[in-house]
């Protein structure tokens, strides 16, 4: 079965396509990225049919997709859910979302407790709190950096790119790689899970958005009175 992984809730847009067939072992086909927080929408179909055609294959040859449901900005994270939402639909396969916090911590490959942050704007973090690789304890929240070490270990590692943009916050972030998520984690992440190993929780492809977009539908228009 081939699986195609894409997220773009950070400034990242990721996409990676593994095969996988139970009982055997999992194979990288194609990935690509790129990093661009203005124009997920420009790159993400293009990737897309980049890495299926470096691997030979055809949206049809698709058995599932997996995707990164944030937490993230509203637009770059719409990008990736609505694709991911209507290739599922098309093609009659299951979309299964992940927390993109949970892509990055498993990427770390960590056994010991951790924190991971991504750049949530308005001088704010998206962040959550690991026991290890596969076990999220705390989160996903959004708020001041300090709010990520408030209450933690002394010296407690912080992952992300949160982890650079409050470095002077972040006492903690000694090792802030993996920086951003990556679709190859995302993949394994999921065949991981589909294949009944432990690993973090597979979700519906629903935006984890944490806070009200900046854009907002406007309201009633005043009514006039005559004078």
């Amino acid at each position: 079965m081939l699986v195609l992984a894409f997220d773009t809730a950070t400034a990242a847009v990721t996409v990676a396509l593994y095969e996988w067939v139970p009982g055997a072992a999992v194979r990288a086909r194609a990935s690509a990225e790129a990093v661009d927080a203005r124009r997920h929408t420009e790159l993400l179909t293009p990737a897309v049919q980049r890495v299926l055609a470096e691997a030979g294959a055809a949206p049809a040859d698709l058995g599932a997709i997996a995707v990164g449901v944030g937490p993230g900005p509203y637009t770059g994270l719409r990008v990736g859910l609505v694709t991911a939402r209507s290739l599922g639909e098309a093609l009659h396969v299951p979309v299964h979302g992940v927390c993109t916090l949970d892509v990055i911590a498993w990427a770390s490959g960590r056994t010991t407790p951790f924190a991971v942050a991504t750049d949530a704007r308005r001088k704010e973090v998206y962040w959550a709190r690991y026991a290890s690789a596969g076990v999220r304890v705390t989160g996903p929240s959004v708020g001041p950096a300090a709010d990520v070490l408030d209450g933690a270990p002394d010296g407690l590692p912080v992952l992300g790119e949160g982890a650079v943009l409050y470095s002077d916050v972040l006492a903690g972030a000694s090792a802030p790689d993996p920086l951003r998520p990556s679709a190859t984690a995302l993949a394994d992440l999921v065949i991981t899970r589909l294949s009944g190993r432990p690993g973090p929780e597979l979700l519906p492809p629903e935006p984890l958005y944490l806070r009200r977009p900046d854009a907002v539908a406007p309201g009633p228009r005043k009514k006039v009175t005559p004078r």
